[in-house]
């Protein structure tokens, strides 16, 4: 039997590999940093969106994420609006300036994507999006099952 892959080792290097390489490449282009582009690309699709949906989706505390959202604020790139039905609710939306951005970043993030799914076939290349999306959504409820009795640890 082929000796099984080292997940946590080869998508933790893998994840640092992508997260390096891909921060230059929107800091150099756009002066962003990955989060940012991610929250610009989350509102590009639905505007007025929640910090804490932003948070859930893009995986990062909402503490974080507010910071983030400051500097961006502070750049121009977004505004926060208080819901009228409940103030206790914020939004944040796409300022114009940002949407231009999105113009000339979204075709090299799509580009890139191209390029790293590029050795594999089409099938391959569904089964990688399967055990990502799979990695995603069930690591933590996996994980949070495993059993810490001597025998397997």
């Amino acid at each position: 039997m082929a000796r099984q892959p080292r997940l946590f080792f080869l998508i933790n290097k893998a994840y640092a590999a992508l997260t390096r390489a891909s921060e230059r490449k929107t800091q150099a282009m756009a002066g962003l940093s990955m989060s940012q582009h991610g929250v610009l690309a989350l509102l590009s699709k639905e505007d007025g969106q929640t910090v804490t949906d932003l948070a859930k989706t893009l995986s990062m505390r909402k503490s974080s994420l507010s910071g983030l959202i400051d500097r961006m604020v502070e750049r121009g790139f977004v505004r926060r609006a208080r819901e009228d039905a409940d103030g206790r609710v914020v939004r944040v939306y796409l300022e114009p300036s940002a949407q231009d951005l999105l113009h000339r970043t979204l075709p090299l993030v799509q580009h890139i994507n191209g390029l790293l799914l590029a050795p594999f076939d089409e099938v391959e290349q569904e089964v990688i999006g399967r055990f990502l999306t799979h990695m995603a959504e069930n690591a933590e409820e996996i994980i949070d099952q495993v059993d810490l009795s001597e025998e397997q640890a």
